[in-house]
């Protein structure tokens, strides 16, 4: 969930950083510059004033001297010489009045044109177009000489850009800097913000994981996080002490009800047998019944069985997988003799962490079903295995098998396949093995094996379970 939420947060901090920083950028860029226009506008305002009172040249004495042009002669040479601005004063015929440099003089068209008749209409240059950093335009101001309230010459000024883009790239690295700065600020606080909110719904998920696979005594730690995140913690703790509650009853109920109804069937029992010795030999109704009340002690002790097991903890250590399961092949070996059915194991020593009395349970029980279903003459096979985490005992048969619907019900509580009704069980070995080897970190799986038969696996772990 975090590396869904934290982009998101990222993308809408940028958006925002982004938002207030192009205008301050574009800000930074327009201030530079009117400074620029409004220093321009000046020194032209200087100019007009000096060319105010130049008289024009008379068609007589083209040529004649004049102290006040060739003053604003000098004052604009000098003006190019130390700024490098092109600034003249020319008439509305385009003829100068004074320029400099001496070889510059109006264009035909483009901007100084442009700022040239604009002020031609008494009208000072206050906006030009904005120069931005990649871009090599000059700036033109234009402002009019006004003389008895006409417009009698035009001061123009083309001035570079090189220094005032320079002036905006630096403004604008600086804004980009506090911009990285800021997004830099906005991530940790954005990872700070995620952690705050998040960790209560991981340790939610792994306590509710802990809980479905049998650590029911797990709970949420409501310490931190949003007000509603803690709300939820508690609510699920007590969900979780309620369904704990719950099924605490029920096992108790289990175990009382199969304690219970042991001394009382113990007890019809005998009389059974009491009452046999009063009946002809070989009579197939009390042998029916005998039978029924001997499976139903099996099934009561098994119901036993289940409640403990689901209550108790896993006594792990590090076992020798080979040797136990070499010790219950042997120890099943005379019973498979016994049905004709040949038990073969390959155990080499391995080790791992389990339970012994557990796994050896679980391989009684596994194996007991294989020499149970497997045909006279056909064999079963148990082999020890390393399987990457895991140790793993396999024991494959070659007996009927189940099919794709039974495959996925087997070891189910009281599950027994159609088929095999009238062979002896209760239907509980298989679950009771499963409970105690989850208890444990444990596993036990089951598949097809080919051509025909069931692959039982049981599996433990190599290293310590947590938790």
């Amino acid at each position: 969930m975090r590396t869904r939420l934290l982009p998101l947060l990222i993308v809408l901090m940028a958006a925002v950083l982004l938002a207030l920083g192009v205008p301050l950028a574009v800000s930074v860029a327009r201030a530079e510059q009117q400074d620029v226009v409004v220093d321009r506008i000046d020194d032209t305002a200087r100019f007009a004033a000096l060319a105010q009172f130049v008289t024009a040249p008379s068609a007589a004495e083209p040529t004649s001297p004049d102290e006040r042009r060739e003053a604003l002669v000098r004052e604009l040479a000098s003006y190019y010489d130390v700024y490098g601005i092109r600034a003249g004063v020319f008439y509305g015929t385009d003829a100068p009045m004074a320029h400099a440099p001496r070889d510059w003089y109006l264009p035909k068209s483009g901007e100084v044109r442009d700022a040239f008749e604009e002020a031609l209409l008494s009208r000072r240059s206050h906006d030009p177009r904005q120069v931005w950093p990649w871009q090599r335009n000059r700036l033109v101001v234009a402002s009019p000489v006004i003389r008895d309230g006409d417009v009698v010459a035009v001061v123009v000024t083309d001035s570079p850009t090189g220094a005032m883009r320079s002036r905006i790239l630096h403004g604008w690295l600086v804004v980009g800097a506090g911009e990285i700065a800021a997004m830099l600020l906005a991530i940790g606080a954005a990872l700070r913000l995620t952690g705050w909110v998040l960790k209560p719904v991981r340790v939610l998920d792994a306590t509710t994981h802990d809980i479905a696979t049998g650590r029911l005594k797990s709970r949420v730690a409501v310490a931190s996080g949003p007000p509603e995140l803690r709300r939820l913690a508690r609510s699920f703790n007590e969900m979780a002490d309620n369904v704990e509650d719950v099924l605490e009853q029920q096992r108790a109920f289990v175990a009382d009800a199969s304690h219970q109804l042991r001394n009382p069937l113990a007890a019809l029992l005998l009389r059974i047998e009491l009452l046999a010795y009063e009946l002809p030999e070989g009579n197939e109704e009390i042998a029916s019944v005998q039978s029924e009340g001997k499976r139903l002690a099996q099934v009561l002790d098994d119901l036993l069985d289940l409640a403990l097991a689901e209550h108790t903890e896993a006594d792990l250590r590090v076992t020798d997988i080979g040797a136990l399961t070499a010790e219950r092949v042997a120890a099943w070996a005379p019973t498979a003799e016994a049905k004709g059915v040949r038990l073969v194991g390959d155990c080499p020593p391995t080790t791992a962490w389990a339970d012994p009395v557990t796994l050896s349970s679980a391989l009684d029980a596994v194996i007991d079903n294989a020499v149970k279903f497997t045909p006279e003459g056909e064999s079963v096979e148990v082999a020890v295995a390393c399987d990457g985490d895991a140790t793993t005992v396999v024991v494959t048969d070659n007996g009927p098998g189940l099919t794709e619907e039974e495959l996925a019900r087997v070891g189910d509580r009281f599950w027994r396949s159609g088929r095999h009704q009238n062979v002896k069980g209760s239907g509980l070995g298989l679950s009771i093995s499963r409970t105690l080897l989850a208890a444990g970190g444990g596993s036990l799986t089951y598949e097809h094996h080919e051509p025909s038969g069931l692959r039982v696996t049981v599996s433990v772990p190599r290293s310590r379970p947590t938790g």
